[in-house]
C-alpha cells in the first residue's frame, strides 16, 4: 500500500482511493473504480453506494474500460440522455482518467495509460504468482478460512474411466484452485464406485483368470478385463437358465421328464458367478477377512494407479473416500429421521419419498428396495451427514453430469424436508454436459490413460512437422506428453459447462485456433523473448524489474496489452461468480492475441536501448498472468516447445 500510495502522489492524488470492500493493493480497477465513484458523488450528489456497483466492463475497447448506465442510478424525471451528458460535462480533470465519452444514456471512462501503467506493472512484480488472487474473500466474520468439501471425478474401480469422469475431474480441479484463490480451504474428495455385488464378480473372476503380474503392473486395465470375461461367463448362464425354464415348461405340458434340465439350472442357481458373487458380497458386507482382504487390495491399487494419472492433469486429493466407506448407522440414521419427519412412507415393502407434492418434476424415490437393500439416494444421505460430521464445511460441492440432475434435486430436497438445511442450504451440485464421440485412433478410449497416450502421441506427429524447433526442445516426450493434456483440458472448458461438446483430436491438437497448443505456444514464446534478452545483456538475469523505469511504454499496442493484463484480478472475481472455466479461457486468449499482436512493433532487441528494458518488462509481467490463469486452469505451462 505503501509503494502504491507514493505512485498515485506523483500524479497529484493524496491518498489511495478504496471504497468499501475494495482492495487496491490487490486489484488496479478497484482503484478506478473507487476513484471514479468520488468524482461522480460529488458531481451528481448521488450515493457511492448506488454508484459504485453500476461502473461495469464494456463490451467494447472503443466504450471505455469501465462504463456508467445513467439508468442504473434510479433517478426519477431526468432526461436520461441529457443527464449523461451534463455528467461528462461536470466531471471534473483527473490524474487516473481521461475526460468521459458519452454513448447515448452510458457515460464511458478510459484510463489515462502513464498512470495505468506505473499502476500495473509494479503491482504485477510485487504479487508474482499471487497476482489476481484474493485470499480476503475467503474469510469469514471470525477470521478464520471457509471450508468447502468438493467431490468430483468419482470412477467406479474396474470400470471404464469415462468421458463423464474426466469432465468432473478437469472442472473439479479448476473449481478446487478457484476457491483456494479466493482464499478458502478446499478438502478434495474422491467418491470411487466401489461397492456392491460386482466386486463379488470381480473376485471370482480373478480366481478364474487373474494374474498376480498383471495386477501389480495395470491394476484398473486388467481388472476391467476380468470383469468383461466374467460377466459374459454370468450372462451365458442367465441365459442358459432362461432357454432351460422355457424347455422345462414345454417338456411338462408334453409330459416328458424334466428332471435332469431342472438340476442343471439348480447347479447353475446354486453354483454360478451370480450366486457365487451374491455369496461373496455378503461375506464382504459382513466384515469377512478373506473377502474384504482382496476387495481392500483390489481397491487400494486401484487408487495407487489413479494417483498417478491425476497428477498428470495436476490433480491430487485429500481424500478417497466411496460407497463403502459410508457407515450403515448413518444411513439408518438417514431412514429413522425420515420416519420421524413423515418425509418418507411404505409402498409395497418398499420405502418411497413422494417429493411431488413439492414438485411434479421431482418424482418418486426410492430410498429402500422391498429386500431392506440400501439405494444410492440413502447412501448420498449417509455420505452428506458425514461430511458435515467430519469437515464443518461451508459449502459441499458435488461436480456431476447433467444426466443426475434429478438425483442431486431429489437428494437436496429430502435433506430440506427432514430438517438438515444445514446441510441442504450449502450443497450445490455443479453439472455439465456430455462429451461426444470420445474415441481416439485406437478404437473407443476406454480409460483416461488411454485418452492422454494417444493425444499426447499425436501431439508428437505435430511437433514432428517443424524439425527446427522439435531439435531444440530438450526432452520431446514430456513436452507432447504435457501439450496433450493441454490440448484435452482446453477443448473440454472452452464452451459454457453445460454445452456438450465433440472430441475432435485434430481440432485439439492444433496450433492454430483457440487451442491447449496454442496457449502453451503463447507462454512458450514469451520465455523464449526473455532468454534471448539475457543472452544479449546478462545483467537483465538479475533485473529487479519492480524498479524499472515505465514512461516509455505509450506504445498503442504497449498500453492495449497493459489494459487486459489490468483486468485479471476482476476476471478471476468474475470466474468466482460464473464458476465456468471459459471465463478465465476466454481473457487468456484475448490477453495472448493483444500479446502476438505487440511482438513485431514492440520488439525487446532494438536497437533503443531506452526502451528494451522497458518492453522486456512488460513481457514479463504478461508472462506471469497468462502462468497466473493456466495454473488455475490446472494446465503445466511449458518453457520450450
Amino acid at each position: 500500500m505503501e509503494e502504491l500510495t507514493k505512485t498515485l502522489k506523483s500524479f497529484g492524488l493524496d491518498s489511495v482511493p478504496q471504497e468499501p470492500n475494495t482492495y487496491p493493493d490487490l486489484n488496479p480497477f478497484d482503484i478506478y473504480r473507487s476513484h471514479i465513484t468520488e468524482l461522480l458523488a460529488e458531481v451528481s450528489g448521488v450515493d457511492k453506494k448506488i454508484i459504485y456497483p453500476t461502473l461495469a466492463w464494456t463490451a467494447k475497447p472503443e466504450n471505455g474500460d469501465l462504463q456508467l448506465a445513467v439508468p442504473a442510478l434510479r433517478l426519477k424525471g431526468k432526461d436520461l440522455k441529457a443527464y449523461a451528458q451534463e455528467l461528462a460535462d461536470k466531471f471534473p480533470e483527473s490524474p487516473l482518467v481521461k475526460k468521459p465519452v458519452v454513448t447515448g444514456t452510458f457515460v464511458g471512462f478510459f484510463f489515462k495509460p502513464e498512470s495505468l501503467t506505473s499502476i500495473v506493472l509494479p503491482l504485477i512484480f510485487k504479487a508474482g504468482q499471487s497476482y489476481g488472487f484474493n485470499k480476503s474473500f475467503g474469510l469469514k466474520e471470525n477470521g478464520l478460512k471457509k471450508k468447502m468439501v468438493i467431490d468430483f471425478s468419482s470412477p467406479n474401480i474396474a470400470k471404464p474411466f469415462h468421458a463423464g469422469h474426466l469432465r468432473s475431474t478437469i472442472i473439479g480441479g479448476f473449481l478446487s484452485n478457484l476457491y483456494e484463490g479466493m482464499g478458502w480451504e478446499v478438502v478434495r474428495l474422491n467418491y470411487l464406485g466401489d461397492w456392491g455385488k460386482q466386486y463379488g464378480v470381480l473376485a471370482i473372476g480373478f480366481d478364474y483368470f487373474g494374474s498376480e503380474e498383471e495386477l501389480v503392473k495395470n491394476p484398473i486395465g486388467h481388472l476391467y478385463d476380468i470383469y468383461v470375461k466374467v460377466s459374459s461367463i454370468q450372462k451365458e448362464e442367465a441365459d442358459k437358465i432362461k432357454v432351460l425354464k422355457a424347455e422345462v415348461a414345454k417338456d411338462k405340458e408334453e409330459g416328458k421328464d424334466t428332471s435332469e434340465k431342472e438340476a442343471e439350472i439348480t447347479k447353475i442357481e446354486t453354483e454360478g458367478i451370480d450366486e457365487q458373487a451374491r455369496k461373496y458380497f455378503k461375506g464382504m458386507v459382513d466384515g469377512e477377512p478373506k473377502a474384504i482382504g482382496i476387495w481392500k487390495r483390489f481397491r487400494d491399487l486401484s487408487i495407487e494407479k489413479y494417483k498417478q494419472t491425476y497428477a498428470r492433469l495436476n490433480i491430487h486429493y485429500d481424500v478417497y473416500s466411496g460407497e463403502s466407506q459410508i457407515k450403515d448407522e448413518s444411513m439408518d440414521l438417514g431412514i429413522k429421521v425420515m420416519w420421524e419427519k413423515k418425509v418418507c412412507e411404505d409402498s409395497e415393502g418398499a420405502v418411497i419419498v413422494d417429493l411431488t407434492k413439492h414438485s411434479k418434476k421431482l418424482g418418486k424415490a426410492v430410498v429402500k428396495k422391498k429386500d431392506g437393500t440400501s439405494l444410492y439416494l440413502t447412501r448420498d444421505v449417509g455420505a452428506a451427514y458425514e461430511r458435515m460430521q467430519t469437515y464443518h464445511p461451508d459449502k459441499l460441492m458435488y461436480v456431476i453430469a447433467s444426466q443426475q440432475d434429478l438425483h442431486l434435486a431429489q437428494l437436496f430436497k429430502i435433506e430440506e424436508l427432514m430438517g438438515w438445511k444445514d446441510i441442504s442450504s450449502i450443497s450445490q451440485h455443479i453439472n455439465f454436459g456430455m462429451v461426444l464421440g470420445m474415441s481416439t485412433r485406437k478404437g473407443t478410449a476406454k480409460f483416461l490413460d488411454d485418452i492422454l497416450r494417444d493425444v499426447g502421441e499425436k501431439m508428437h506427429e505435430v511437433m514432428r512437422g517443424n524439425q527446427a524447433k522439435y531439435e531444440q526442445v530438450e526432452d520431446p516426450e514430456k513436452t507432447s506428453d504435457t501439450l496433450g493434456i493441454s490440448a484435452v483440458m482446453v477443448q473440454d472448458m472452452k464452451g459454457k459447462r453445460i454445452n456438450n461438446y465433440n472430441f475432435d483430436m485434430d481440432r485439439m491438437t492444433s496450433f492454430e485456433g483457440d487451442t491447449g497448443p496454442y496457449l502453451q505456444y503463447a507462454h512458450a514464446r514469451l520465455c523464449s523473448i526473455y532468454r534471448k534478452a539475457v543472452t544479449a545483456d546478462p545483467s537483465l538475469e538479475k533485473l529487479d524489474f519492480a524498479t524499472v523505469h515505465l514512461s516509455e511504454l505509450q506504445e498503442p499496442h504497449a498500453v492495449d496489452l497493459i489494459r487486459q493484463l489490468a483486468s485479471w484480478p476482476d476476471t478471476f472475481l468474475n470466474t468466482f461468480k460464473t464458476q465456468e472455466p471459459t471465463t478465465v479461457l476466454t481473457y487468456l486468449f484475448k490477453m495472448s492475441h493483444a500479446v502476438s499482436a505487440s511482438y513485431d512493433h514492440l520488439q525487446v532487441v532494438s536497437s533503443d536501448q531506452k526502451v528494451n528494458v522497458p518492453r522486456l518488462a512488460l513481457y514479463v509481467a504478461a508472462r506471469q498472468v497468462l502462468n497466473n490463469g493456466m495454473r488455475v486452469l490446472g494446465l503445466s505451462p511449458v518453457e520450450r516447445m
